[in-house]
């Protein structure tokens, strides 16, 4: 595999406990390969996994989310994936990405600790399948927090929203991924009314039975949930209520996981008028809702 490294010069990371934007500048490595994007802090501590949207790709993700600049500086280094177009892995998935990410953690000799997954909208998906995962199986490399942004983690809530959206027809973009998503789930998993398991089997949470099967290694891990739940906006684009967004499951997740993880940190973080692509679009479903130095000062608490 063909890889591109440029230099590229970024503040130097502080010993502090704080986000530092004032340190002395040092060098660091952006690495481009087919698989990832990696910007490589010269004073490495930790490791930040990004997983992105269902269409996006890593160059995508460092675009829209300009969270590498401030985690160099404070000793992150920010490993780009390029995985993409999954709502859901299968177990044979799972295990290719994990091997994939060691496998770039080993060659770029990246940290083993201080790890930190988060994930766009169906990247979020993925982040909390493959966390899950390495922790279910006590893989040597395991993430000690993980964050979501406005993901859709109910499969079943997500197929009843296409359907609805389907017989409304109020905006032909919403049309098409409601095509799509029903489409693909009807030859996946088969209609809800008679394959509810299937759902279950693949979602990272399905509200109708409280089901967490699939989180439920991660009981000792940091959690956080963004999301913008901009009613107006919603309403006026796509004729949406408040139970048809990923903000509510989010919501509800929340609510399931304080109670089944007890004393684990689960946060849900409802931002209000952050959603902005980075072409200046708004769009409450956005990497921009996370805010890049307070995200940081978050991981630098561990």
């Amino acid at each position: 595999m063909r890889c591109f490294i440029l230099m590229l010069f970024l503040v130097a990371f502080s010993c502090k406990k704080s986000v530092d934007e004032k340190a002395v500048i040092k060098v660091s490595e952006i690495i481009k390969s087919d698989d990832f994007q990696l910007v490589k802090s010269s004073n490495e501590k930790g490791l930040l996994v990004l997983f992105p949207c269902f269409p996006c790709d890593a160059e995508n993700t460092l675009a829209e989310f300009k969270i590498a600049d401030v985690a160099a500086k404070n000793g992150f280094s920010v490993l780009a994936l390029n995985v993409n177009r999954k709502l859901f892995l299968s177990e044979e998935e799972k295990e290719d990405i994990a091997s994939m990410l060691q496998s770039i953690i080993k060659t770029n000799n990246l940290v083993t600790k201080n790890i930190y997954f988060g994930g766009f909208s169906s990247g979020g998906n993925m982040a909390l399948l493959i966390g899950n995962h390495l922790k279910k199986y006590d893989r040597n490399i395991q993430p000690d927090a993980i964050f979501v942004v406005d993901s859709p983690l109910d499969l079943l809530a997500l197929y009843k929203t296409a359907e609805k959206n389907l017989k409304q027809k109020v905006a032909e973009v919403s049309v098409q991924e409601s095509q799509f998503i029903k489409q693909m789930f009807d030859a996946k998993f088969g209609s809800p009314n008679d394959s509810l398991a299937v759902y279950e089997k693949f979602s990272p949470f399905t509200f109708q039975t409280k089901n967490i099967a699939n989180l439920s290694a991660l009981k000792n891990t940091k959690l956080r949930f963004y999301t913008e739940p901009d009613m107006a906006w919603w309403k006026e684009q796509r004729q949406n209520d408040y139970e048809d967004l990923n903000a509510y499951y989010l919501k509800q997740l929340s609510i399931v996981l304080k109670s089944a993880f007890e004393e684990t940190d689960v946060e849900l973080i409802e931002t209000q008028n952050k959603g902005y692509r980075a072409n200046g679009e708004r769009h409450p479903h956005s990497w921009s809702i996370v805010n890049p130095e307070e995200l940081v000062s978050w991981m630098l608490k561990d």
